[in-house]
């Protein structure tokens, strides 16, 4: 989806922490198809980055969730064999906590689960995502019994 584009894509992703658990999503399309990830996507016309992230969230895992702060901004840029760009989004990811629902994969997600944050190399998520993860959950953004301030 959106492979060739004209301009980068700005998409937001969502780093919600329940504890030592982050909600995680199994991509069911390119690009990462297969791979496990933070739940996610493209903003749409008319919506506030806090908003799409809303929806992106429960749309690919049934999950509500209170955003807060910005956690990372980065470029996510492939290539082709021939080398040409056949996909580069601009993400902006927040951290956020769960409000509800029940954890399924839908939408364009194959699969959700939350997974401790010491298991993620087991679900072979990519390092960059590793280090926004462990960023959000370093800052003291973790939910559980402590009230989390945004």
């Amino acid at each position: 989806m959106r492979a060739y584009p004209d301009r980068p894509v700005v998409g937001v992703g969502a780093v919600v922490l329940d504890g030592d658990r982050v909600l995680l999503v199994k991509r069911g399309q390119a690009p990462l198809k297969g791979h496990w990830s933070l739940p996610g996507g493209a903003v749409e016309i008319g919506e506030t980055l806090e908003q799409a992230v809303a929806r992106e969230v429960l749309e690919e895992t049934g999950v509500t969730i209170d955003v807060g702060p910005i956690v990372e901004v980065l470029d996510r840029i492939s290539r082709d064999l021939e080398g040409r760009v056949e996909h580069h989004f601009v993400l902006i990811d927040f951290v956020a906590r769960p409000l509800g629902g029940n954890v399924e994969g839908a939408s364009d997600a194959d699969e959700a689960a939350w997974v401790a944050v010491h298991d993620l190399e087991k679900f072979d998520v990519a390092a960059v995502t590793v280090g926004v993860i462990r960023k959000a959950a370093s800052r003291g953004f973790e939910t559980g019994e402590r009230p989390l301030v945004w």
